[in-house]
């Protein structure tokens, strides 16, 4: 760790701290690391062969050439194979949910004071994984058989490991996004050229969060609102989850802890939000029509200028290469 708290020291300019910033991508800078996550995850598709591509064209009467097929490997729908693919969806969730957005590919940014607590949870998530490909490990040669009867004579035995164990796995890391030191000494212009570059993609960075938070702060708002008020081609009323204040609840203490106040309007509306549910529980809406008079008509007026705001925000250019892929 001593790495990242030298990373943290550097980031502060002229000799200003963190809460001395004077603007938000000031902030995000030397409060905030890059974090990524990546994946090894073995392929349960596989191409056919040209032989087998002439063969399967030949009751279309095409070219084998000319056909694009493959053969899957492993049914994906295996109750142990769907627990390998649950543990990295809630490793995903989890990395999203601690951080913001980044102008790199499979780059987030991260809290300085929650990586320690990161460090921990991902490290018990890859044992989690670790131990459910384990299990799958242990049913993988029934998956070959059933494979095997569902692929007739397109099955191949050399198409699959000896075993899935280290085939499935989760890293993650903290990589430099700023100009490294010795371009200082080699080239001072190009180290103000960097220091330019990684600048604007802060600010991008700014721009992407609250991009997000916009739009998912409008999503809740408009499915809470629509739960109370809506009702079904009978009449009567749809069903109105817990989850629906829940979830907007979670949202509310996600901004605050990652909001990095590069929006007044947008920080307001979610004061306003919070206001309209505050003490407020699914039940009390349920049953009292008074509270749930009062909360429609709060959340009514956040909600229309969210769609203000959604339509009125300019259209923000994209430092990232759109064909590098992976996750941002």
């Amino acid at each position: 760790m001593s790495t990242l708290i030298d990373r943290r020291e550097s980031r502060s300019t002229n000799g200003r701290t963190s809460t001395e910033s004077s603007t938000p991508a000031e902030r995000l800078r030397t409060t905030m690391a890059a974090c990524r996550v990546q994946f090894t995850w073995f392929g349960t598709k596989k191409s056919l062969t040209a032989e087998q591509k002439a063969q399967a064209a030949e009751p279309f009467d095409a070219e084998g050439q000319f056909l694009s097929a493959g053969k899957k490997l492993l049914d994906t729908k295996h109750n142990n194979f769907r627990a390998v693919t649950a543990i990295r969806g809630k490793i995903t969730d989890h990395w999203r949910e601690l951080t913001l957005p980044f102008p790199e590919p499979g780059v987030r940014l991260i809290k300085h004071d929650q990586i320690e607590a990161f460090d921990q949870s991902m490290a018990d998530l890859e044992a989690e994984l670790d131990d459910a490909v384990r299990t799958l490990d242990q049913h993988f040669d029934e998956l070959k058989q059933a494979a095997a009867q569902r692929l007739g004579t397109l099955f191949s035995p050399t198409d699959y490991p000896a075993t899935l164990v280290g085939l499935f796995g989760v890293c993650w890391d903290y990589p430099n996004v700023e100009p490294p030191d010795y371009l200082i000494g080699l080239s001072p212009e190009l180290y103000r050229q960097e220091q330019e570059r990684v600048r604007a993609r802060f600010e991008e960075a700014v721009q992407l969060a609250e991009q997000a938070f916009l739009d998912e702060f409008a999503k809740l708002v408009a499915h809470l609102t629509e739960r109370i008020t809506g009702t079904n081609e009978d009449g009567s009323p749809k069903v109105f989850r817990d989850s629906a204040v829940g979830n907007l609840c979670e949202f509310f203490a996600r901004f605050r802890s990652l909001d990095v106040r590069s929006n007044q309007q947008l920080d307001e509306l979610v004061t306003r939000a919070q206001r309209a549910v505050r003490g407020v529980a699914a039940q009390d809406i349920r049953d009292s029509h008074s509270t749930r008079r009062e909360v429609v008509e709060q959340l009514s007026r956040v909600q229309s200028s969210l769609d203000a705001m959604l339509i009125d925000r300019p259209r923000r250019r994209i430092l990232r290469n759109a064909s590098a892929g992976g996750e941002a």
